[in-house]
């Protein structure tokens, strides 16, 4: 198995050192040269050090990420709990509409809580047309409300595979030796998950450190640090790519800390069950039923918002920039006189990218979860290291990797799947080790011991145990490649653009309905196969581990 694990772990990290470090390395290099004469300098970080400016730009991020990580944590693990243990009305939907914020690009729903709670938003006039003051939704409250509501998926996923993978007896023995069921949950239930939370909370965290559309549209003059690092590459004004680069630097290193304390606090602990099926729904009271299935529908609700700003002005009509109240098909109709071409290259690209990400993601995830050595400790921060790179950032250094010599790239769909597949590779990482952690090494150990070798007992039993994680993590890689923005939109090219294209333009021009009309499509070609996928998990769970 050690030799399996070795060669994984090589070929992975050769293709991350091609697609990833050496594109990074390019960008990078850029940090420590003086522009124009090249030379090699430190002053660029000593700047950022000395500059307080970029130190709140810092600081603003790492709370912002923080809250957001508290605040999902707060409403998906108590979901996810629901989700799998509590016989919840509409549950197969519920999956579905639970995914859905991560299928809406995070500029577009920053863009819908302003048409409802900006300065001139419709619920604001409303409420104070009637004499209720509110709040401004800009600044650090209406960007973590934001993030809180787009990110909370990623805790709901692996959370949820987590406990459906619990062996139901270690409940049970708990409740029998006289604990309540409150008592068995947090002594029990949530140690067992813990790496589920983590993973998931670790997602939440780096995914909005790095983000860039929602401080970009709610920040107003507050710093932040992936605005900051855009503007810098790509200012017209006042571009400097050493500072960018000096700044990227520093968004890697949060990261990276947050990754050794996710590791430190695994690296001690046990978390392997024998679970060989999904244990049952709880048996509760109508009223406790009844509260599990308000507030689990009252959170989702809650996060669709933004969906239905985005529904509801697709259907009203524009006059120049103004929003009417006139309802209308207009910007449907706008839509659909172009050309198909972008939501059929969205849906093309997000599919090829989920299936590659997953391909190469699993045997990582397995292998970083069950051989602890400085290889896998080596593989599992690089695999980490693209969600804390911003897409733009990496996007550039692809450009200036394959634009010339013996493997050129650019302007092609193969460039932007590479982009998609190594910004995703987290995802499958994640959620692939975090259902790895849960299951007992004595199983692998039993099949090798009966002639099976370490690739087919990873291809013939891993793989089937890992199955509930595998296809969560393949849905999330799948809708979140869908929205992606930030590496698209300076990879594409007029052949290969996307929606998601389409729709910042829009919005960057005159063309906020085109952009809600763009939206509402892609929310409707998404939300299909994501009930299609659920459908199917929800009659696996007799066999799903």
């Amino acid at each position: 198995m050690k030799r399996f694990a070795t060669i994984v772990a090589l070929v992975s990290l050769v293709l991350l050192a091609v697609f990833l470090l050496y594109p990074l390395a390019l960008v990078l290099d850029a940090s420590v040269r003086i522009d124009g004469t090249g030379a090699f300098t430190v002053g660029n970080y000593a700047a950022i050090v000395k500059s307080r400016y970029y130190l709140g730009s810092i600081g603003n991020s790492l709370l912002a990420a923080a809250l957001a990580t508290g605040l999902a944590c707060a409403i998906g693990i108590p979901l996810a709990f629901c989700l799998a243990r509590v016989d919840v009305p509409g549950r197969a939907l519920l999956l579905t509409l639970t995914s859905l914020p991560l299928v809406l690009p995070s500029f577009v729903s920053a863009y819908a809580l302003v048409l409802l709670f900006g300065h001139a938003g419709v619920i604001t006039t409303a409420l104070r047309g009637i004499g209720i003051p509110i709040g401004s939704i800009y600044g650090m409250p209406g960007i973590v409300i934001v993030f809180t509501l787009t990110l909370y998926p990623y805790v709901v996923m692996p959370v949820l595979a987590g406990f459906q993978a619990v062996d139901a007896s270690m409940e049970e023995a708990a409740r029998n030796l006289g604990g309540s069921p409150s008592y068995a949950v947090r002594t029990v239930l949530l140690p067992i998950v813990m790496p589920a939370i983590l993973a998931g909370g670790l997602l939440v965290f780096i995914e909005a450190l790095e983000n860039f559309g929602v401080p970009a549209v709610l920040a107003e003059d507050r710093p932040f640090l992936a605005v900051d690092i855009f503007k810098l590459f790509a200012g017209e004004s006042d571009a400097n790519p050493a500072a960018a680069g000096a700044l990227s630097v520093l968004l890697i290193a949060c990261t990276a800390l947050a990754l050794l304390v996710q590791r430190h606090y695994l690296g001690k602990r046990r978390f392997s069950t024998n679970a060989r099926s999904a244990p049952a729904k709880l048996a509760l009271s109508p009223g406790l039923r009844l509260l599990a299935a308000i507030m689990s529908w009252g959170i989702v609700i809650v996060s669709l918002l933004p969906f239905a700003a985005v529904l509801m002005v697709s259907v009203l009509r524009f006059r120049g920039p103004v929003l009417t109240w006139e309802l209308g098909l207009d910007n449907y109709a706008t839509l659909l006189s172009g050309s198909y071409r972008p939501l059929l290259n969205t849906l093309t690209l997000a599919s090829i990218a989920a299936v590659a990400t997953m391909l190469i993601g699993a045997p990582i995830g397995y292998v970083v979860a069950r051989h602890r050595s400085r290889l896998s400790g080596l593989l599992d921060f690089v695999g980490m290291v693209p969600f804390a790179v911003s897409g733009t950032i990496l996007a550039i250094g692809l450009i200036v990797a394959f634009n010339n010599g013996p493997l050129v790239l650019t302007g092609g769909w193969l460039i932007l799947v590479i982009a998609y597949v190594v910004r995703k590779l987290p995802f499958a990482i994640r959620s692939s080790s975090a259902i790895v952690h849960q299951l007992d090494p004595s199983l692998e150990e039993a099949s090798i011991n009966l002639g099976l070798s370490p690739s087919q007992t990873f291809a013939r039993l891993t793989v089937p145990l890992m199955a509930s994680g595998l296809v969560g993590g393949l849905v999330l890689v799948w809708i979140t490649a869908a929205s992606e923005l930030s590496a698209t939109i300076v990879l594409y090219s007029s052949r290969w653009a996307t929606t998601t294209v389409v729709m910042y333009h829009a919005i960057e021009g005159t063309g906020a309905g085109l952009a809600a009309a763009a939206a509402a499509v892609l929310i409707l070609v998404t939300a299909i196969p994501l009930l299609l996928i659920n459908r199917r998990v929800n009659k696996q769970e007799a066999t799903v581990i």
